[in-house]
């Protein structure tokens, strides 16, 4: 294969001294070179040009993922100057973004077409790509996550070709969500609706309550609800989509600063300091805090009611199962907390819904599906606690997120995903030299 140059507005970092880490410091690596594309011509020439060197190439956007899905080793490819609106089309509501575009970035890209994603996670800082490829959703019982609002991708292959997948194209649903398996996303092209706004009813509840209603519950259009171990509270978010042209009646600035900044941050990073130190005082913390959230209602643009800002770091897990099988699955992890005393856990267990979905490698695959999340403060071992509820979860059909913490293998997965095999053949055809390929994809989809 013929050697290409990198163009000259790719910057090569040095070897020496120049290393990645992702934001919850789960994963450090230092890269042979770091090289930063600043447009998608200069991109396929870089990929070209480690390919031609033999050289395993990945890409990294914001670094959300808690897995080593975006590790490095020999070319890491930073999308950082990759933002940014490619087109936009009012009336069929199509909207094209450069692959390191920030989510955080999208609700002003689209303001001027009065556009909107239809669901987002309650996180915003990953980039488009990384958000789709990873499997990140929202909640919504009725909604599939962000990779199912994927209708077209610009793939960079090993030799710097463009692969362009349109919808109705049959490798689209694999590329939708495909782990950085099959190439490069250069551009991703996104099916949004038209703006509108969510009404935000928050609540603090007896746990009880909220299990025994949530065939109801589910039935609105976003809900969702954060469990405080050791308590028998919950904080529930109930999200109702309404017209743009809806009066808006958002929080006051002053109290959104001083729950979603003062408290929700700041405050919970001190809490979860301290009960680092003194895991004793988690339960009482707990209380406090369970009692503390909710209890407020608001209506403001779709974007600013889904999303958060979170500052405390902390490690994730997260797992899929049938719908159905959800309050077997929480009833269960109820029961592991209360076998453990000695566990202190100071971070909510956040329970959401999705529809079924046809992305090959989606955790909502071919089902309607519920998702239970578990996160320990990054200065803690979540090793015992992870584990057990991993177990929990499997023995429950679950599927691991794959941008979070989990332990399966490729045998394991294949046993979960239906089309596990076609798309290990996919990545066979596509990337047979395995230049997109790093450890952690080695061991979910084989070498």
């Amino acid at each position: 294969m013929k050697r290409v140059d990198p163009s000259p507005d790719i910057r090569r970092g040095p070897v020496k001294g120049r290393s990645w880490q992702n934001w919850a410091r789960t994963v450090r690596v230092r890269p042979q070179r770091i090289q930063v594309p600043a447009s998608v011509a200069s991109l396929q020439r870089a990929v070209a040009g480690a390919a031609a060197e033999g050289l395993r190439v990945k890409a990294v956007g914001a670094g959300h993922s808690f897995t080593g899905i975006a590790e490095a080793p020999d070319v890491l490819l930073d999308l950082s100057r990759l933002q940014g609106l490619v087109s936009a089309d009012p009336g069929t509501g199509r909207v094209t973004l450069l692959a390191g575009t920030r989510l955080h970035a999208v609700p002003r890209l689209l303001a001027p077409y009065a556009l909107a994603m239809p669901n987002l996670g309650d996180i915003d800082r990953q980039s488009i790509a990384g958000a789709v490829s990873t499997g990140t959703h929202g909640t919504g019982a009725g909604f599939g996550g962000l990779s199912t609002q994927v209708c077209g991708l610009v793939l960079i292959q090993p030799d710097g070709g463009r692969l362009s997948l349109p919808e109705g194209d049959p490798l689209l649903p694999a590329a939708a969500l495909g782990l950085g398996a099959l190439g490069i996303i250069a551009e991703v092209t996104l099916q949004c609706v038209p703006a509108f706004l969510l009404r935000a009813e928050e609540r603090s509840e007896s746990l009880e309550t909220v299990v025994s209603g949530l065939a109801d519950r589910v039935e609105a259009d976003h809900f969702e609800f954060y469990w405080f171990p050791h308590t028998g509270r919950a904080a529930t978010k109930t999200n109702t989509r309404l017209p743009a042209s809806s009066p808006p009646a958002p929080l006051p600035p002053l109290r959104r600063w001083v729950d979603d900044s003062l408290l929700s941050n700041t405050v919970f990073r001190a809490t979860c300091a301290a009960g680092s130190a003194i895991p004793a005082m988690v339960p009482a913390v707990n209380r406090v805090a369970a009692a503390a959230l909710g209890g407020r209602e608001y209506t403001d643009r779709s974007s600013r009611v889904f999303t958060q800002d979170r500052t405390v770091r902390f490690r994730e897990m997260e797992y899929a199962v049938p719908a159905q099988n959800l309050p077997s699955a929480f009833a269960g992890l109820q029961q592991l907390v209360a076998d453990n005393p000695h566990w202190r856990i100071s971070f909510p267990v956040e329970v959401r819904w999705a529809a079924a979905d046809d992305r090959w490698l989606s955790t909502a695959y071919g089902r309607d599906t519920a998702y239970i999340a578990v996160h320990r403060y990054y200065r803690e071992d979540p090793g015992e606690y992870f584990a057990a509820f991993e177990a929990l979860m499997l023995a429950h059909g679950g599927r691991p997120h794959w941008g979070k913490e989990h332990s399966l293998g490729a045998a394991g997965l294949a046993e979960r995903y239906p089309l596990f095999g076609r798309f290990v053949r996919l990545r066979d055809e596509l990337d047979p030299d395995r230049v997109f390929t790093n450890a952690y994809l080695d061991r979910v989809l084989g070498p």
